[in-house]
């Protein structure tokens, strides 16, 4: 089957690159939640704290799904860290927009690079994600720090970062067959709400 996609998920191999955000900065904190008024979804009222993950996206360059994931990090309560260089600037009109008034409520921080990011995420288990990865993500089980890695769009992570021995194991995420990818901030919502449901059956009382 499928992974979480070559390109658009960005978890296959080398990717682009772009203007770099200079010494690790942390854009926004937070992990509370809150609705857009058209969406369907709901804001959690129990006591859970959100997903216990954190997801660090490579080098990502197209601002939509930076500011996607920048919304999905606010409404899941997990930390998002981005590696650069990046292809783009965080004021980035695109990415504002995508974010929506949800960037003060995610905890973001940026990083120079993937070898910045490690040392500030790591030790913890790290989890690639890539469509040629044997593993499927529903057969993983999350632990409480886990690291979430995706690459950059289109090409996704390069073969030395998926064979870096601080990395846990490569992951994909099932697709129907001849489906090739799946958007990049997509494919991490698919993977942070498993792995909450997995930690936190999704801060559910009844769960």
């Amino acid at each position: 089957m499928s992974g979480a996609g070559e390109d658009r998920a960005g978890v296959g191999s080398d990717g682009a690159t772009g203007a770099t955000t200079g010494a690790d900065e942390v854009a926004a904190t937070g992990a509370t939640t809150g609705t857009d008024g058209d969406d369907a979804t709901e804001t959690d009222t129990g006591a859970s704290t959100g997903a216990a993950v954190r997801v660090l996206f490579d080098r990502p360059c197209i601002p939509p799904n930076t500011g996607n994931a920048i919304r999905m990090s606010a409404g899941a309560g997990c930390e998002l860290h981005l590696a650069g260089p990046l292809g783009f600037e965080l004021s980035e009109p695109h990415l504002v927009r995508a974010g929506l008034d949800y960037h003060d409520l995610a905890h973001v921080e940026v990083h120079e690079n993937l070898e910045a990011a490690y040392a500030r995420l790591l030790p913890a288990r790290v989890w690639a994600f890539s469509a040629r990865a044997e593993a499927d993500l529903f057969d993983v089980r999350f632990e409480p720090g886990d690291v979430l890695l995706f690459g950059p769009e289109p090409t996704g992570l390069a073969e030395d970062v998926l064979a870096d021995p601080r990395v846990t194991g490569t992951v994909r995420i099932p697709m129907l067959p001849g489906r090739r990818s799946m958007n990049l901030s997509n494919a991490a919502a698919v993977a942070v709400y498993e792995a909450w449901r997995q930690l936190d059956g999704l801060g559910r009382s009844d769960s």
